[in-house]
């Protein structure tokens, strides 16, 4: 599906995702591919944090993984700081490398448990051309600025808690002073107790170093809380995108409004109250997406023309930074 989307933005975006799409070989032989994104485009400016949201499997790591280069988009451009990196060559694409990094969702898993954390860290800067000794340095550095104790740089990943081993992952993402990070989920496999401490510790480091975010969630909490603006996904495509707090005091997209209704409210009389929607049965598989709108087989509003035409990315009320894909949006 090709987006509409304008910039929403009165400056050069940093990031800028054009009609993205990322395609995957079908498991057989001669099926069609999948689509896990699906022509998706939005804008990340400059020190701002977008939110990336939806149900798992709607192509939203997959998305922060292209934008990192770890996989090549199938179509479209992603440009960063007005280079177009969509299909650069590794040699070609490591001068911006340094500029561009991720947060892992697992924080265990993303780190080689037989490197010592001084290592963990340094491997970019090494990659970069940075000697053992400036990188070990910078490693120290880098372990204060995330709350660790240097002393402990000589360590390997077991020794540390699941909260700490993300602390060492963001300070690895740090290393070669980027300007975008994607955070891929970075407190999904984390303690609730410990949740808030990485996001306050995220939150910190925006402030102090300038960072813009990609922050892929499904938690919408958290995503209110460290968010600009938010954009929805479903089955790999943008169904809602814009200012945070307008889409969530009045979500245009009916499966923005479902996700927004299971979020808990702190006011038991008011969740109580409240509308509840529940939505019709599972998502589609990716392999074989319905026709028309992809939500309509789950959506109580469909009509005939949802079935037959997708539809565009639009801005929802002219004048306001929001776009909808909706035939039938609801209204602010």
């Amino acid at each position: 599906m090709t987006s509409t989307a304008q910039p929403l933005l009165n400056v050069r975006p940093l990031l800028s995702v054009r009609d993205v799409t990322m395609a995957f070989p079908g498991k057989r032989r001669g099926r069609d591919p999948v689509r896990a994104v699906d022509g998706i485009s939005f804008d990340v400016a400059a020190g701002e944090t977008l939110g990336l949201v939806g149900e798992s499997g709607c192509g939203k790591s997959t998305t922060g993984r292209m934008i990192v280069r770890l996989l090549e988009p199938t179509t479209g451009s992603i440009t960063f700081d007005g280079h177009d990196i969509s299909h650069l060559s590794q040699r070609e694409l490591k001068p911006l490398r340094r500029e561009l990094q991720m947060v892992f969702q697992d924080p265990h898993s993303s780190l080689n448990p037989r490197q010592t954390v001084a290592r963990i860290i340094s491997d970019p800067l090494l990659a970069q051309g940075s000697s053992s000794t400036d990188a070990r340095k910078r490693a120290a550095e880098l372990m204060d600025l995330v709350g660790l104790i240097p002393e402990h740089i000589d360590r390997y990943p077991h020794e540390f808690s699941g909260g700490q081993a993300q602390r060492i992952g963001i300070a690895r993402s740090l290393a070669t002073s980027p300007r975008l990070v994607v955070a891929d989920e970075p407190v999904s496999a984390l303690d609730v107790s410990v949740q808030a401490q990485i996001v306050n510790l995220m939150e910190r480091l925006q402030q102090e170093l300038g960072l813009a975010y990609l922050f892929i969630a499904h938690d919408l909490s958290v995503v209110k809380r460290v968010c600009d603006r938010v954009a929805v996904m479903y089955l790999g495509r943008i169904v809602e995108i814009g200012d945070k707090e307008r889409v969530y005091a009045a979500p245009a997209h009916p499966y923005t409004r479902a996700l927004l209704s299971a979020v808990p409210l702190p006011d038991p009389a008011a969740e109580r109250a409240r509308e509840r929607i529940t939505l019709l049965g599972d998502p589609p598989s990716p392999a074989a997406p319905p026709p028309g709108c992809t939500f309509h087989p789950r959506c109580t509003k469909a009509q005939s023309i949802c079935r037959t035409e997708a539809p565009l990315l639009r801005i929802a009320t002219p004048g306001e930074p929001r776009e909808v894909a909706c035939h039938f949006p609801e209204a602010a």
